[in-house]
């Protein structure tokens, strides 16, 4: 896909992009443990309109992300002093975040991974006016080489309590969470989700449902194991997904139906799919560059 933009229109239609792709998935409905326009689920503090004001509220960070990104002059091995330009903004972002939610965490995660996505593609675009998704994860590896070692091995000294959930679960399952994830690339996003997103057929809502479940089925979700306290519910998840796809999916009245059934049970275990969310603003981010989605 070519996109026909000039230097000065970039990073604005990058961070309308990157908006959308907030907007889309608190959308999709009905998302077991998520809110959506139907359901706040097993989050009585959020309504549909929390999210729509957080992801507006992040508008401007997210354009702040394409500058810096298009502006920064790439040279061998610099890369992740772009990454540490984008931590200083999204500490801001994370700010203007809780203020615009009364304390409410929306769309922390996001405010990461696709902060690091819309430079990563700022950069692309400026070196290569064709955008190309794989080589915007190029560059995203290269920006967060050396990630998860170098915030990880600081842990250890620090209280548990100023530990995040996912720096928790670190130390004790070992697993690197989104940190990890990021570091690699996105495989999930971009060697399983994407790919079935293209391929998928229907509504956007069914497609957007689907891609949302082959993420949990194939994913350690880091907000499912912590509101679980187990990071066995993971084996639980994928058998439900299994489950889902067996069924048909969202295009089938079965499906349909599991899905609703199994968004009672995440109700009533106050159970969360946060971190497959996240990977869903990010499938949806490629998509709608690749002109996926419409």
């Amino acid at each position: 896909m070519t996109l026909d933009l000039s230097a000065q229109q970039l990073a604005s239609t990058l961070s309308q992009v990157g908006e959308r792709a907030l907007l889309y998935e608190v959308a999709v409905n009905p998302k077991p443990g998520l809110v959506d326009p139907v359901s706040a689920g097993p989050h009585p503090d959020m309504t549909v309109f929390t999210f729509i004001d957080s992801a507006t509220s992040l508008r401007e960070y997210l354009h702040q992300c394409a500058l810096a990104g298009q502006h920064f002059e790439q040279t061998e091995g610099e890369l992740p002093e772009l990454f540490g330009q984008l931590r200083c903004l999204g500490q801001h972002a994370e700010q203007t975040m809780f203020e615009t939610t009364n304390g409410v965490n929306t769309h922390k995660g996001a405010v990461f991974s696709l902060g690091v996505l819309v430079a990563a593609t700022a950069q692309q675009l400026t070196v290569n006016d064709k955008y190309a998704t794989n080589e915007v994860i190029v560059i995203t590896k290269q920006m967060l080489q050396g990630l998860t070692e170098n915030d990880f091995k600081k842990i250890k000294a620090i209280s548990p309590a100023s530990l995040t959930a996912g720096e928790r679960q670190f130390l004790k399952y070992g697993k690197a969470g989104i940190r990890g994830e990021a570091e690699a690339g996105f495989p999930t996003v971009v060697e399983l989700a994407l790919p079935f997103l293209r391929q998928r057929q229907g509504k956007t809502m069914e497609r957007l449902l689907d891609t949302l479940m082959r993420i949990a089925g194939n994913t350690d979700d880091s907000n499912l194991i912590k509101r679980a306290g187990d990071a066995k519910i993971t084996d639980w998840m994928h058998v439900q997904s299994n489950h889902y796809f067996k069924l048909g999916g969202s295009r089938t009245s079965a499906g349909q139906v599991f899905l609703k059934q199994l968004n009672e049970i995440f109700l009533s275990r106050n159970l969360s799919l946060g971190g497959s969310a996240d990977l869903l603003i990010l499938t949806i981010y490629f998509a709608l560059l690749e002109g996926q989605l419409r």
